[in-house]
């Protein structure tokens, strides 16, 4: 301590005073002592970040020795304590860690080191001097940061010779700076998930949290406190056991980490891959992940090894394991179930079976590549394989009327009923449409559809256009949409083809 020392009872008394929120100078005036030495010792107190009440729970050898006098022994003491902070400050990064288990290892090491207010007082303020930036201290496994960089790389269409720009993917973990680089078509939902999904395998592992910027492909609603992520991303977090912690808008501190890695690797991936051209993603990726190996292998500035070494020695342990399965990214669609008792997925244009008491409900189909689930009210009420075809009905026996009875008005008996009143053609047709399907329901909604053509063509031309129809291999309210469209029933019908063969000079035999 600089200036003049007070006795341990006297320095209770001065802690006491300020406790109490006297000044300095009436600290000084009560204690009889110099105000620069009550300065001091409230310098003092303000960089052991204890507060009054925590320094006069101390007893009196522990409160005396956080204001000793550095002397030789002392002097040789703190320079044993310094060399064990690097170890100290790797095992913090570690969770579960604690200061107070660290202490009790080095005090019983060496029974006449610091007490552990001394211990943390001479750690925390080490740490400040090599944090002098006021960065954040991560625990190895807790978070992986993710963002796309602002800047672009490119390249060529060997057919066009056009530039196709791409968007670049980076990951980091905060705790090793291990970082993870892809470049993809887009900054949409799809590439965003499948970045994540590379990333995660390439790292052999899965943080705690998923922490990413305010994308479109994340965050469906961007809030400073209680953000709302789209379906796709909260189901990839619920696939990998990760929460998902966008952050901040308008906060940079919280990605401050990942915009300096951004920037190294403007400097140390992109400028030396832009003396290179490449003719595919493919390319391109493979030549980015050859500079993420040089990247990950560079000296970090403060002398702890590389990115990789720290990720092989203080971060990949604590990892989560990677899942059995890869995810496959889910979309969500709303729908109403059809009179059919199905649902249509318009992106592949099938019809996909549900029980046929939800006839008229708003449902949810959730879906990927190989299934699609129907969910009604958060219960799932039916699953399928995804058809690879499309135009086609995908229908489970059970979900369908008992009997194929009557359900609301509509029956094979309605639809020849009304199929009969425009004439002999149509109600054939109707009539081979429906009975081509194992469930006569599937065909309900198209026969609907073509006697809705009445309205629009009239009674003569569906006849004929029926006619034309009833010539084809299946029966189909398309087939008959673009005879009508073309303008094909008004057409004379071509005649019944000879089967017979033609004679030639080449057949033996006579022939006449």
């Amino acid at each position: 301590m600089a200036g003049q020392r007070i006795d341990i009872m006297d320095l209770r008394s001065l802690i006491t005073f300020k406790q109490k929120g006297l000044s300095n100078r009436k600290v000084a005036d009560l204690l009889g002592v110099n105000r620069k030495t009550v300065d001091s010792y409230v310098r003092r107190f303000r960089d052991l970040s204890l507060g009054y009440g925590e320094l006069l729970s101390l007893d009196g050898k522990d409160l005396q020795e956080l204001f000793t006098e550095t002397g030789q022994t002392e002097k040789e003491r703190y320079e044993h304590l310094s060399g064990c902070f690097p170890h100290i400050d790797g095992e913090m990064k570690k969770p579960g860690c604690t200061l107070q288990v660290l202490w009790k290892e080095y005090i019983s090491q060496n029974p006449e080191g610091y007490k552990y207010s001394q211990f943390t007082w001479h750690y925390r303020q080490w740490k400040k001097r090599n944090n002098a930036s006021g960065k954040l201290s991560h625990r190895a496994g807790e978070k992986l940061f993710v963002d796309f960089c602002g800047k672009k790389l490119h390249y060529v269409d060997r057919r066009t010779g056009e530039q196709i720009a791409v968007e670049v993917f980076v990951g980091v973990l905060p705790c090793s700076q291990y970082t993870y680089i892809r470049a993809v078509p887009s900054q949409k939902r799809e590439d965003f998930i499948s970045c994540l999904v590379y990333c995660l395998g390439w790292m052999g592992g899965v943080p705690y949290a998923v922490v990413p910027d305010n994308l479109k492909s994340a965050v469906d609603k961007a809030s400073k406190y209680a953000p709302v992520l789209n379906k796709t991303f909260s189901d990839f977090g619920l696939h990998y056991g990760c929460a998902l912690d966008p952050a901040r808008p308008y906060s940079p501190q919280d990605k401050s980490l990942v915009e300096r890695s951004v920037t190294l690797v403007y400097q140390r991936i992109y400028y030396p891959l832009g003396n290179h051209t490449f003719f595919s993603l493919e390319e391109l990726n493979a030549a980015i992940a050859e500079k993420l190996e040089e990247y990950n292998d560079y000296l970090l500035s403060h002398g702890q090894g590389s990115r990789r070494s720290q990720f092989l020695d203080i971060e990949k342990e604590f990892l989560q394991p990677l899942p059995k399965s890869i995810y496959s990214i889910r979309y969500y669609k709303k729908a109403t179930v059809q009179k059919s008792s199905h649902v249509y997925l318009g992106e592949d244009k099938n019809y996909y079976s549900c029980p046929y008491r939800y006839m008229g409900k708003s449902v949810e189909l959730q879906y990927n590549r190989n299934t699609v689930e129907i969910f009604y009210r958060q219960e799932r009420i039916a699953s399928h394989k995804r058809a690879s075809r499309q135009g086609q009905y995908i229908t489970i026996g059970e979900h369908m009327p008992s009997n194929h009875q009557y359900y609301n008005d509509w029956s094979p008996e309605y639809f020849d009923r009304r199929a009969q009143k425009v004439g002999p053609n149509t109600q054939e047709y109707i009539g081979t449409l429906i009975g081509q399907y194992t469930y006569p329901e599937i065909g309900y909604k198209q026969a609907q559809g073509i006697l809705s053509f009445l309205k629009s063509y009239g009674q003569e031309r569906l006849e004929r256009a029926c006619k034309r129809a009833l010539g084809f291999e299946k029966a189909s309210y398309h087939t008959l949409e673009r005879i009508l469209k073309n303008k094909m029933d008004l057409e004379e019908l071509p005649p019944a083809k000879d089967h017979l063969t033609p004679g030639h000079k080449n057949i033996r035999g006579s022939y006449s």
